[in-house]
């Protein structure tokens, strides 16, 4: 089949900015879709124009409905970069669309500002959650930010300045390549600028003495998540993830959530990972939503209900974590629903869980551990060594 959708990107130089081959492919669409910049930055072309459908989501189906005219889609800069393109071309043979990629607002940036682009963090925060940068603010790293509008660069700076990183530069860009340019420089603890809508965000994390330095390796402190004294501690839970093993774009289902724990580390783990927590108590859900904004995974799932029936119906999972109250009825949903070379991790601090454990070990294999963790806490002038319960854990991967 021939190619009849064309995803271009398109930046603040409009069609001057497109090779030739692909402004003749724009000059000869039938059809035109983008968003209102995009179309001012084309207007000189004749053509059907269409705007982004609300929800964003019916754009696949206004798609499907105009296969085999020809069909151009407008994105900012690289289409497949955070944008537009990578959610077409899951829906789409290759045969039948063609991307052509403009300079990304990336490239443009750090060549502004002299970085290599290998060493920095790319994110967005474009329509998401500005909190889901937090896992990224460590000392010494270079962030390149999309943002949603104007007053993203504030909200970054706040993030930054809760965090004891006041000293962080920040530098913003809006019209990035066009001839209104601009650009604003300030400190995190200082920023007060009002910014164009259309900008993107740099930042060089400058941490002070009392900055707070996380990993997005597993094992946050216990200390960093509210519970009710119910939830996975360090050790184990760096153990747990291990075992999970974070893909980018793999689904957790953490089964008996608590306060998140696990879920939260996975998604911080990998930038677009994702997970569901089951969760039958309401106040422990609530003390999840917290932990997840103020660590960054503030797109954790939390779903009311008590496994085996809250399972049901949910999107198949690349790993589960079943943290407590194990039943051969759960484990069967959660075996059947595991994908391919999932993988499924199992603790128990109870016998009659460990039995269980240990049952289904005879009968699928995978590996079987028991975890003892101490540590050394004061007693009076001295510290002696406190042990935490037992953790039996059973882990094995679907082949």
């Amino acid at each position: 089949m021939r190619a009849w959708l064309h995803i271009v990107g398109i930046g603040e130089d409009g069609l001057a900015g497109l090779t030739a081959v692909t402004r003749s492919i724009v000059e000869e669409a039938e059809i035109i879709i983008g968003g209102d910049r995009h179309h001012k930055l084309s207007n000189k072309i004749k053509a059907e124009r269409l705007s982004w459908p609300s929800p964003f989501n019916a754009l696949i189906e206004k798609l499907y409905a105009l296969k085999g005219r020809r069909v151009v889609v407008l994105a900012t800069g690289d289409p497949l970069w955070f944008s537009v393109g990578a959610r077409i071309s899951k829906n789409f043979k290759s045969s039948e669309l063609i991307f052509h990629p403009h300079i990304s607002a990336f490239q443009m940036a750090s060549a502004r500002m002299g970085w290599s682009l290998a060493d920095v963090e790319t994110l967005t925060a474009h329509g998401r959650p500005v909190e889901q940068i937090i896992p990224f603010i460590q000392p010494n790293q270079k962030l390149i930010i999309l943002t949603t509008g104007s007053k993203t660069p504030l909200e970054v700076a706040r993030l930054l300045n809760d965090r004891g990183f006041q000293k962080s530069e920040m530098t913003v860009f809006s019209s990035l390549g066009g001839a209104g340019e601009k650009r604003f420089d300030g400190l995190s603890t200082e920023w007060d600028y009002e910014v164009p809508d259309f900008n993107t965000l740099m930042v060089n994390c400058i941490a002070s003495p009392g900055a707070v330095i996380n990993s997005r390796l597993p094992g946050l402190d216990d200390s960093l998540f509210k519970n009710d004294g119910n939830m996975t501690k360090r050790e184990i839970r760096a153990i747990t993830l291990s075992k999970l093993m974070p893909m980018r774009g793999a689904l957790l289902w953490d089964v008996g959530s608590g306060c998140g724990s696990v879920s939260i580390e996975w998604m911080r783990a990998v930038y677009d990972g994702r997970a569901i927590g089951i969760e039958p108590k309401l106040e422990r859900r609530l003390i999840a939503s917290e932990n997840a904004l103020a660590l960054g995974a503030p797109q954790l799932r939390l779903v009311d209900g008590m496994a085996p029936g809250a399972l049901k119906g949910l999107e198949d999972p690349d790993a589960v974590f079943i943290g407590g109250g194990l039943t051969k009825e759960t484990f069967d949903i959660c075996w059947n629903a595991l994908k391919p070379f999932g993988r499924l991790v199992a603790n128990a601090v109870t016998v009659e869980t460990e039995v269980e454990l240990s049952s289904l070990h005879n009968q699928y294999g995978g590996n079987l551990v028991r975890l003892a963790v101490n540590r050394a806490e004061p007693i009076g002038p001295r510290f002696a060594w406190r042990p935490f319960m037992p953790v039996t854990q059973w882990s094995i991967i679907k082949r």
